[in-house]
């Protein structure tokens, strides 16, 4: 079995974020989004299930996003992918779709595997498009995935008010939650193992993929970036005995109880 996991480099989402003049996120000193390391756990179930399974992580982005690619190997995994060209810049997620998707191609891959969304943009909308562009079925939001030996893929699909059984024959894409499974911890071993796997960097040219369709053709526009507003303090009760009424006061009078 051929799995493919996409994986995006993002900022660390422990510093605050920063924009360059264009609008654009800046990707200075960044990391394997967290959400993508419970995708690269499921691959790796897979891989201990199911002989003869390769695994190869995938990504769009700049050159730094090879640390990305990095960290995913060094949770294992076979082999990395990474598609970088200065035209990609500034591009969204209808325009990473495309680029995922012209690699995928060349992969051919029996599955896909991708986090839920990423944890800048937060868009959840790749998986579903990545479906569309390679034509197979998907499965999202999976909180739970098994594979069949006929080459069927199942998931459980968590809503706000019922669960879901899936299922899809292979190939098929699946999007996965930070519900499905703590994902392993890169070992040493891994990690210096993870030097030597094969990463390689293919050009828009590679995927013949127009550099008109993607970057600054993007479909979005981002036209102004404004700053959160500062958190203000909260209101403090001092209890001298009529805490109580003045907290359920407070309630009544924002149409809490």
């Amino acid at each position: 079995m051929n799995i493919v996991v996409c994986v995006k480099y993002v900022p660390d989402t422990g510093s605050q974020p920063r924009f360059t003049a264009e609008h654009r996120v800046d990707r200075a000193g960044g990391r394997l989004s967290e959400l993508d390391e419970y995708a690269v756990e499921q691959a790796l179930r897979v891989v201990d299930t199911v002989p003869g399974t390769r695994v190869t992580h995938l990504t769009v982005g700049p050159p730094a996003a090879a640390e990305a690619l990095r960290r995913a190997l060094a949770m294992g995994g076979d082999a990395a992918v990474h598609v970088s060209d200065d035209a990609i810049a500034g591009s969204d997620a209808p325009a990473t779709a495309l680029i995922l998707a012209a690699a995928l191609r060349r992969l051919s891959p029996d599955l896909v595997l991708c986090a839920m969304a990423s944890t800048d943009g937060g868009t959840s909308l790749v998986p579903a498009m990545l479906a569309e562009h390679l034509e197979m079925p998907q499965l999202t939001f999976a909180s739970e995935m098994s594979l069949d030996e006929g080459g069927t893929v199942r998931i459980r699909r968590e809503a706000a008010s019922e669960v879901r059984h899936l299922a899809a024959g292979l190939p098929a894409v699946v999007s996965v939650t930070d519900r499905i499974g703590d994902p392993r911890y890169p070992s040493f071993k891994g990690i210096m193992a993870a030097k030597k796997k094969p990463l390689e960097t293919w050009s828009l040219a590679d995927l013949a993929v127009p550099a008109g369709r993607v970057g600054a053709a993007a479909a979005t526009v981002v036209d102004r970036i404004t700053a959160r507003p500062p958190r203000a303090a909260g209101t403090i009760v001092p209890d001298e005995g009529e805490g109580g009424r003045r907290l359920a006061g407070f309630l009544s009078e924002q149409k809490f109880i």
